[in-house]
């Protein structure tokens, strides 16, 4: 039933006369990092295309109010969009402010900055042409969000997009994308053009442009995926676009097309995290036989993403258990963390590689309960609680761990040590 809410509603609010601004909520949007910010982030010249009037340096921050709605959540609000425009108006102009907000959203009762809301997939349905009102939808689990990124196209932590494609343009923050790794037709390997390179193809172009070897491995992680999907995209745009602008003879033809697109874009991104992990594993020395296990199969019909040290020391039944790991990939985990739950039984603590920026602190009391723990790129760490940041372990920590069992192991007599859950993690704090 709440499925064909959702249904109907995209399709009321996803007519030519509105523009979608979509993102995953992070801990700096709603209040689950306390950060005290007024609300969701949305781009300044998203808030100048949809309200003109905001973009007048000439006057010291102009605003506007207009009606938003989180039809999600049953929610009518008056909110003010202002630009905070000091800098070109204030004598210390340097100091002054020069940014965006939309404020007016009545703290944690309004399901936008509800800490629970972190990591949710929402829509800002606005009308193009000046209409003063916005239609929101906070998606409340993983079937909703199926639903939107069937329509839309996975959307990424930290990433945000306009829906439909063509309106992108009148609000990009930046022209047209020409980065480094964006790469030219010419600079295109030829047997790309006819066959969609796979996931593990693309990795290793990546790794040639950004060899990053130099850096730590969170540092690393976090630059590559920022230049896999440039060069995805690249190549999806030198592929599809010839196709749609030859144009199509039926229905059908379009919609096989687009479906194609959208099935490959969501791979991409199931995929495309756990791929770089397993690059970084490989170049920080760890041997993929002796030292982890990728995609094995812990118990039947269970495959966790990685397995430390090995599949055959998780199979024998003398090798310590508190000297296992496992190690879960999930870009979101906001409802996916359970599902790492029955993999790999023998092992109590399961560690889960997000990139989700933020979950609230009851969340993640409910994590740590079930006995999972966080590892978050050091660079994602500061949209978490400042509660929770001190129990999360940054990914060069995690090898660590890794690195450190093994010496132990081959230090001296196996002991079975119990898989750490550090001394005064949040939900110790919290019992307390």
């Amino acid at each position: 039933m709440a499925a064909n809410k959702l249904l109907e509603w995209l399709n009321v609010y996803g007519g030519e006369d509105r523009v979608w601004y979509i993102k995953r909520l992070s801990g700096n949007d709603t209040l689950a990092n306390h950060s005290h910010q007024a609300g969701p982030y949305i781009p300044r010249n998203f808030l100048f295309g949809v309200f003109p009037t905001l973009n007048r340096p000439d006057v010291k921050n102009p605003d506007a109010r207009f009606e938003l709605s989180v039809d999600s959540h049953a929610e009518r609000r008056i909110v003010r969009a202002i630009w905070y425009n000091n800098r070109f108006h204030d004598t210390a102009a340097k100091r002054g402010r020069d940014e965006a907000r939309v404020t007016g959203f009545g703290g944690a009762t309004s399901a936008l900055l509800d800490p629970e809301s972190t990591g949710a997939l929402t829509i800002f349905a606005v009308a193009i042409g000046g209409t003063s009102d916005c239609y929101v939808w906070v998606c409340r689990d993983a079937v909703e969000e199926e639903l939107v990124e069937e329509r839309v196209g996975p959307v990424d932590p930290g990433r945000w997009l306009v829906w439909p494609a063509a309106q992108a343009g009148r609000f990009a923050e930046t022209p047209a994308m020409r980065t480094s790794c964006w790469l030219k037709d010419a600079e295109i390997p030829q047997e790309w053009q006819l066959r969609f390179p796979t996931g593990v193809e693309i990795i290793r172009k990546v790794s040639e442009l950004r060899d990053d070897t130099c850096l730590d491995p969170d540092q690393r992680l976090l630059r590559r995926r920022e230049c896999e999907f440039e060069i995805f995209r690249s190549v999806e745009q030198a592929i599809e676009l010839p196709h749609i602008l030859a144009g199509f003879t039926t229905i059908d033809a379009f919609l096989t097309r687009a479906q194609t697109v959208l099935q490959r874009r969501k791979a991409r991104s199931g995929n495309s995290l756990e791929l770089h992990a397993r690059s970084i594993f490989l170049e920080e020395g760890l041997n993929e036989v002796t030292q982890f296990a990728h995609q094995p199969e812990s118990e039947p019909g269970k495959k966790p993403d990685f397995l430390f040290p090995s599949t055959a020391a998780y199979r024998d039944a003398s090798f310590p258990a508190g000297q296992l790991r496992m190690l879960a990939v999930k870009t979101t985990c906001r409802d996916r963390w359970r599902q790492i739950l029955n993999e790999a039984d023998r092992i109590p603590t399961k560690h889960l590689l997000t990139l989700q920026e933020g979950v609230s602190e009851a969340q993640f009391a409910e994590m740590t309960n079930a006995g999972v723990r966080l590892v978050v790129p050091a660079g994602l760490t500061e949209k978490f609680p400042k509660s929770v940041q001190p129990s999360l372990q940054t990914l060069e920590s995690f090898i660590g761990d890794v690195r450190g069992l093994e010496c132990a192991r081959t230090s001296g007599p196996a002991v079975d040590t119990v898989a750490p859950t550090t001394p005064g993690t949040y939900a110790d704090r919290t019992a307390a």
